[in-house]
């Protein structure tokens, strides 16, 4: 739960910290990124596009060194700074997390972030007409 309180703090340097060097991130789509330091730009890079960004877990489980964990995600995609009600989105989600020697060795994010997805794509810089 202090590696959720970090990302809800956004803080970066916090959330590395709790995380082993070979971190495995793995977002909802399957994509996945490895090493503690990877994630220090993944992160910053989120929390600007969604500045509001937080995780909100209701149910948690544990077994050992793996945790699961269930609630909600939200947040609101910046667009020139601006935080728009409209660009606000929220979904149900689940995390899943290895701890290994007290640290964060993967984290694991399942959810539908479509509606996140939308909003960006509606918010993205017209193409130029050739």
């Amino acid at each position: 739960m202090a590696f959720v309180a970090k990302i809800n703090a956004h803080d970066v340097d916090g959330l590395i910290a709790l995380m082993t060097a070979d971190h495995l991130f793995v977002d909802a789509l399957n994509n996945s990124f490895r090493g503690a330091e990877q994630m220090r730009q993944g992160w910053k890079y989120y929390f600007g596009m969604f500045p509001d960004y937080a995780i909100e877990v209701t149910d948690e489980f544990d077994r050992g060194d793996l945790v699961a964990m269930f609630g909600k995600a939200r947040g609101t995609f910046a667009v020139n700074g601006k935080l728009a009600r409209e660009n606000f989105w929220e979904i149900p989600a689940a995390w899943r997390a290895v701890v290994k020697n007290g640290r964060v060795a993967e984290w694991r994010v399942y959810c539908d972030n479509d509606p996140a997805r939308k909003i960006m794509a509606a918010n993205a810089p017209a193409k130029p007409n050739r």
